[in-house]
């Protein structure tokens, strides 16, 4: 039953992979030629049919609402037959009237007839409740307060009902005058003559360029109309050749949809293509039943002014997940070419165990949007690396299935996948310094740095003082070589957690504390640590803030040479135990690892490693998060 429930989760993921494949719309990087189509009369004779039916509906609307006629209310058509008593009320004296219809009157002038025509409001009613709601509404009118308020409203509307200029009726003015100045380079004529000096003027190129800019963000709002049933738009984007349009489509039956804007391209700057657009035309060629390997193709080698109209998405898109930056350090290797799930193969970003991840958009769970940390000037778009549940939850099914298979009863959980920690920068500060950690096989030379690092600067390294069971000797000193402690305070402290390792040797208990540690940092020297792999997790969860240094050995045959030069024949048996040995931790913790020297010349690494832990004193570090809270 579980294998049958697991296949079937698998296969349906595949099917909706290849059912709702994404394409890029325009690669990054790519060149092509400009595509423009000619100025297409029929298209903009479209456009201007819709937008003609949209202008004449609004009017219609607009109509129904300022017309008032008091014989549609039983209330209105009362109050329009009483015989006037008091002032005359503007709103009756004739259907061409309309409530808002005073513009031309002063402000004060309103106030005034307001107030008369509620003290004859007053007589007229006869309960105590009406009264004082009537006294409270002429109490607000007689404040200067309303009367100023009143005023700047009034100028406002004033404004505001003022007819504006007409829709433009085209964003392609500057193509218009450079097919004119064509059809005239023939003409003799002496007007044909003039309008062509006319339009090659600098001052009218530019005027016809400022049109079109304004008339690109006008009928990018404005130009609604209907198309099909659905209500359209129009958008114009300018798309330059090294800078993408980054955003990708779907085939969803014959439609063509955009499925994702992806950060960093002109589609996500401008804000006018949306996830869910249909998209029906581009630059007057009909997309609707187009594959989308064909869009692909079609803006690969456009450049310019893009023109799209578009059926708007209709869903509510749900809040983002996350607005600001996440830095993440990634704990897996991952391939998009590898990746039968990848929505857009073109966008995967490809990153390895311990790469810095900058995500920027969250709003797809499965697929986040990130950059890789020092790309982010090389890579114009950000890249889709799976999301951390959407990892996890495949990782887990995918090990499930080879137990299921192995016969194996081993249980698993998403926290046992490794995925991402999100990361910080932190700047140690100059009197408490990090503790380093050299990690590394037996015969990698980590224990031969450590103690050079120890004789060359005294004064700036120090190793922790262990502590021990056994009893001191003649020449030791508590606290010096050894903390002499008892078996049983040697245990308590390590059921308390205390110690960072600890092992037995005939019969004494040896180990090496975390309050140990930090006696080194508080004296403002740098600990040097030579631990093993298991003691990493326990170092990493205190608050010591450490920096990890992978020792690795070089290739067998150089690691024979190194320890033959130090006197040591070792088997060959032994030398590959070493490499495999590396190999292992760095597969099993190489995530813990802040950096990797490659001891291939042990002066070359001496050198390097120094210059890691000076860095340190200069360059921010990424830690983890936690590590700051």
């Amino acid at each position: 039953m579980l294998t049958s429930h697991m296949n079937g989760f698998v296969q349906d993921a595949a099917v909706q992979a290849q059912g709702h494949r994404e394409r890029a719309v325009d690669c990054p990087g790519d060149e092509g030629s400009l595509v423009k189509p000619p100025h297409s009369t029929a298209h903009m004779e479209r456009i201007q049919h819709y937008q003609e039916e949209l202008r004449k509906r609004r009017e219609a609307d607009s109509r129904g609402k300022l017309d008032i006629d008091p014989n549609a209310s039983l209330r209105l058509k009362k109050l329009s037959q009483n015989p006037k008593v008091g002032i005359d009320n503007p709103t009756f004296e004739g259907k061409e009237k309309t409530c808002i219809d005073t513009g031309s009157q002063d402000p004060v002038t309103d106030v005034e007839e307001w107030q008369q025509a509620l003290k004859w409001t007053l007589h007229c009613l006869t309960d105590v409740q009406s009264q004082q709601d009537v006294a409270l509404i002429m109490q607000l009118l007689s404040a200067e307060d309303f009367r100023a308020a009143y005023s700047v409203y009034k100028a406002v509307s004033q404004q505001k009902s003022r007819v504006s200029p007409t829709s433009p009726l085209t964003v392609q003015a500057e193509d218009l005058c450079q097919e004119v100045q064509k059809i005239l380079q023939s003409s003799q004529q002496k007007e044909g003559l003039e309008l062509q000096s006319l339009l090659i003027n600098p001052h009218v190129q530019a005027l016809m360029q400022a049109h079109d800019s304004v008339a690109v963000q006008e009928m990018a709002e404005d130009s609604l109309a209907q198309y099909l049933g659905e209500t359209v738009k129009l958008v114009r984007l300018e798309k330059a050749r090294d800078i993408p349009l980054g955003a990708t489509v779907r085939n969803d039956m014959d439609s063509v949809v955009v499925s994702r804007v992806v950060k960093g391209g002109t589609a996500e700057s401008s804000g006018l293509l949306r996830e869910g657009d249909e998209i029906l035309e581009i630059n007057g060629i009909s997309i609707r039943g187009k594959h989308i390997n064909e869009v692909h193709d079609l803006l690969q080698q456009m450049h310019g002014s893009l023109t799209f109209l578009l059926i708007p998405s209709s869903q509510i898109k749900p809040a983002p997940h996350r607005q600001t930056v996440m830095h993440v350090r990634a704990y897996f290797d991952y391939d998009p070419s590898d990746d039968p799930f990848l929505p857009c193969r073109e966008l995967g970003l490809s990153f390895q165990k311990g790469d810095i991840l900058h995500v920027i958009s969250q709003d797809d769970p499965n697929w986040w949007q990130a950059y890789r940390d020092g790309d982010e000037e090389n890579q114009p778009l950000a890249g889709l690396i799976p999301g951390k549940s959407f990892h996890q939850q495949r990782e887990t099914l995918k090990k499930s299935l080879n137990n299921k298979r192995f016969s194996s009863s081993v249980s698993l959980d998403y926290d046992d996948v490794l995925t991402y920690e999100e990361m910080s920068l932190y700047h140690q500060p100059a009197s408490r310094k990090r503790p380093v950690a050299l990690i590394g096989p037996t015969s990698s030379g980590h224990d031969e740095l450590r103690r050079r690092l120890l004789s060359v600067e005294p004064e700036k390294f120090a190793i922790a003082v262990p502590h021990t069971t056994r009893s001191a000797r003649i020449h030791e000193r508590n606290g010096y070589e050894y903390h002499f402690v008892s078996r049983s305070a040697f245990e308590n402290d390590l059921a308390s957690g205390k110690f960072i390792e600890f092992g037995e040797f005939e019969k004494n208990l040896y180990g090496t504390s975390t309050d140990s540690i930090r006696d080194v940092v508080n004296s403002g020297r740098i600990c040097l640590l030579c631990l093993h792999t298991r003691s990493l997790q326990v170092l990493r969860s205190s608050n010591l803030k450490p920096f990890i240094i992978f020792i690795a050995p070089p290739s067998q045959e150089r690691l024979r040479t190194l320890l033959a030069r130090d006197g040591k024949a070792p088997k060959p048996d032994e030398v590959k135990k070493v490499t495999e040995e590396a190999r292992e931790m760095e597969h099993s913790f190489g995530h813990f690892f802040d950096a990797t020297i490659v001891n291939t010349e042990p002066d070359q690494a001496f050198h390097e490693l120094r210059r890691l832990i000076d860095k340190l004193d200069t360059v921010p570090q990424w830690v983890p998060t936690t590590w700051l809270n």
